[in-house]
């Protein structure tokens, strides 16, 4: 007897071997019909698997639909194949390469004798949902190496030929194949092309075969694929949302920062850029101040051989920028926890002296590769609001716990509120103790539970020195930023020197807790600029209010009006050109400023403004104190809702 224990629990017997697509039906006709695959368990180990696969011993069985995540990503690997057979029908002399699964969708590298066009894609795109009508079965069979090698060359797919021909010769290989198109894959595959309705090519690009600049450049296709129509519509529309907010934009519209070959990776700030800088940097300083933390500054370049202790030298160089002065090598930090605990070290610590808590807004760089330069997301000279507390093994939980809730605090005032909690555990290859270890996983996991923290776990991906949560948010367009840390460091302490006063009077090393909530300074703000769209809440506005004359007669009015908020602490700015008022408001509103007040002569007259709200929201006259009120209200507040 067969018995197959679903996920409910519950278990199906069979007197003979069975699909999983039979498993499906015995289920029920809806879960046949929307059955893509299914993963098969057995102990601790789980793989997916075609529907038509086998069950002949006893095993767990999940039936995978579009609902799960692994349903989504059958559907369009299975999509890139069904790309790939239309490209074949269509272009029968090209070659068909590599065609993975990446985030959101998938592509296909093609050689061809010339480049495809966009009228290319839109045929291609026609002929696949031709191939979906026609709901062709997908077919898993197993072939020998040597023979599959034979075939591709037979029928002139040359690099399908050498892929394969790496492949140890002993090894049975899977070919997957629907109607006259087959194709080497591991699977699994939905049954038939018939399940793979939504889905939409995106773009063309240049690839070089296995990434090797000397080999042929091949076309790659990207393209989207989904379960249902309504998830691709509100994808193509976060892409056009993340398109008109993209932050390299948004600093040349907005006058915040540019960037330039004779620096590449590095930041020339604006004026208007560098004060959302400001803000959030006096933010951040007024954070260390509230939670205990003492400011530090580290130098910029130190010796080789610090860099050689803490193993940076050996494991790290090539990312490091270095120099040499007076036959001594240097390099630039490209990260501020070695000169902390340098400052630590200069005296004598004692127990009582724990945690003990340093802060630094240290500039750091790394030698990034030219092409994973992106904006101000990617550089190579950044700044990073960065601490690290000293303390010992007991002191983890709670310092945990207080940096959680800090964090969550920060991030609500920057308008983050739905954040993605992830604990990396222990690696394979790591030092200390597995009683340090459980000691610093318990206490991550548990600081988490204490905030109210829903959690995942990532075994092996902590650092050799410890473990660390990640903090991942989610901008207004849902799209997710990988951004605050805590790290736990058994290591760098040690290496270092680093040592205090216990109760017992014997010298012991101190736990390093490194912890960063923005990150970099510079990723984060182009992060607020996408989270926002440009329209920087009126606490970060660099600009929060101008105020606009009619005509000159209100010039003297209009510039009281803009010093007296000046002197209130508001970043005002007064436009008393003699232009039209609607081409004024028109030009700063492309700006995304908070308010524009216009004064005309019944407003001079009554001692008011008229105010505009961002948005072009009329929000009517009133006179300056109540606006003065009102805007120290909302910074107060950091009333943060995204206005487009």
């Amino acid at each position: 007897m067969l018995n197959i224990k679903l996920p409910d629990g519950s278990v199906r017997s069979f007197d003979h071997p069975v699909s999983v697509a039979d498993v499906a039906a015995s289920i029920g006709p809806g879960l046949a019909k929307a059955a893509l695959g299914g993963k098969i368990s057995n102990g601790n180990e789980a793989r997916l698997v075609d529907t038509s696969s086998v069950i002949d011993h006893d095993v767990n069985l999940s039936i995978v639909t579009a609902k799960d995540a692994e349903g989504v990503d059958i559907i369009r690997h299975s999509t890139s194949h069904l790309m790939a057979d239309a490209v074949k029908e269509l272009f029968p002399e090209a070659q068909v390469t590599i065609g993975p699964v990446i985030e959101n969708g998938f592509y296909y590298d093609f050689s061809y004798k010339r480049p495809f066009t966009p009228e290319d894609l839109a045929a291609i795109e026609k002929r696949m949902a031709e191939i979906v009508k026609r709901d062709v079965l997908v077919k898993r069979e197993e072939w020998k190496r040597d023979d599959a090698v034979a075939f591709f060359h037979s029928i002139g797919e040359a690099y399908k030929a050498e892929i394969i021909g790496a492949i140890p010769a002993d090894q049975t290989i899977s070919l997957y194949r629907q109607g006259d198109f087959i194709d080497l894959c591991r699977g699994p595959h939905v049954p038939s092309t018939g399940k793979l309705k939504v889905f939409k090519l995106m773009k063309v690009a240049g690839a070089y075969w296995r990434g090797d600049s000397n080999n042929e450049m091949l076309q790659r296709i990207y393209g989207t694929a989904w379960a249902t129509k309504e998830e691709q519509d509100q994808y193509l529309f976060m892409l056009e949302e993340a398109e008109k907010r993209d932050h390299r934009k948004l600093g040349k519209q907005l006058d915040l920062f540019h960037m330039q070959d004779e620096a590449p990776g590095l930041i020339f700030w604006h004026p208007k850029g560098w004060s959302i800088w400001q803000q959030v940097e006096a933010y951040m300083r007024h954070v260390y101040q509230d939670n205990g933390y003492q400011e530090v500054k580290g130098p910029q370049i130190l010796d080789r051989a610090l860099w050689e202790k803490t193993g940076h030298w050996e494991n790290y160089k090539d990312a490091m920028f270095t120099t040499d002065s007076e036959n001594r090598s240097y390099a630039l930090k490209p990260m501020n926890c070695p000169g902390h605990v340098q400052i630590f070290n200069t005296g004598i610590r004692s127990y009582r002296d724990l945690p003990l808590r340093y802060g630094e807004f240290g500039q750091c760089h790394r030698n990034e590769p030219s092409g994973s330069l992106h904006g101000i997301m990617r550089v190579r000279g950044f700044t990073q609001d960065d601490g690290h507390i000293f303390c010992t093994e007991d002191q983890i939980l709670e310092e945990c716990v207080a940096y959680t809730a800090l964090l969550k605090k920060v991030y609500s005032d920057f308008g983050f509120t739905d954040i993605i909690y992830k604990v990396a555990l222990r690696p394979a290859k790591r030092i200390g103790s597995d009683e340090v270890w459980d000691k610093a996983e318990n206490a991550l996991m548990e600081s988490l539970r204490t905030s109210g923290c829903e959690f995942t776990l990532s075994p092996g991906e902590g650092a050799f020195y410890g473990p660390k949560i990640e903090y991942t948010l989610k901008d207004s367009l849902g799209r997710q930023w990988q951004c605050g840390t805590m790290q736990v460091d058994f290591s760098m302490p040690g290496r270092l020197g680093a040592e205090y006063v216990a109760e017992d009077n014997t010298r012991k090393v101190p736990v390093m807790l490194h912890r960063a909530i923005v990150g970099s300074m510079e990723r984060f703000i182009g992060m607020l600029l996408e989270h926002f769209g440009g329209a920087m809440p009126a606490w970060l506005a660099p600009v929060q209010v101008v105020v606009c004359n009619i005509s000159d007669a209100q010039s003297a009015y209009a510039r009281s009006v803009a010093l007296t908020l000046q002197k209130q602490g508001f970043r005002v700015h007064a436009d008393l050109r003699n232009e039209k008022i609607t081409y004024k408001i028109r030009e700063h509103s492309v700006q995304k400023l908070p308010y524009i007040l216009v004064i005309g002569d019944k407003e001079m007259q009554a001692g008011t403004v008229a105010v505009r709200a961002r948005g072009g929201v009329d929000m009517g006259v009133m006179s300056h104190s109540d606006f003065s009120q009102r805007l120290l209200e909302e910074v107060a507040t950091k009333n943060n809702s995204p206005i487009a």
